[in-house]
């Protein structure tokens, strides 16, 4: 495999990420980013969340630098005090 350079490079390779992979990466992305970003708006700091949603602060940490993922239910724990909730909706078609 030749050498890779930049993050995007990695992701656009198809011979080191299927597109199922690079799906769930992307995902996983947006949804660490929208938790941050509505803990921020919130003018919560982690510790402050870690509180209100009785998830460990260390456990926030490691999902907020998508060091582990979180089972449905800690997400939900973490989610709900930032007044969002997961929805499953349908797929766009083009």
């Amino acid at each position: 495999m030749k050498p890779v350079k930049t993050f995007a490079e990695y992701m656009n390779d198809e011979n080191r990420v299927t597109a199922e992979e690079r799906e769930r990466i992307q995902f996983e992305i947006e949804l660490i980013g929208k938790v941050i970003e509505a803990r921020n708006a919130r003018g919560l700091s982690q510790r402050d969340l870690a509180e209100l949603s009785g998830v460990k602060q260390p456990a926030i940490a490691r999902l907020e630098s998508m060091q582990a993922t979180p089972k449905i239910d800690t997400l939900l724990k973490i989610l709900n005090p930032l007044g969002y909730t997961l929805s499953i909706v349908p797929i766009k078609s083009e």
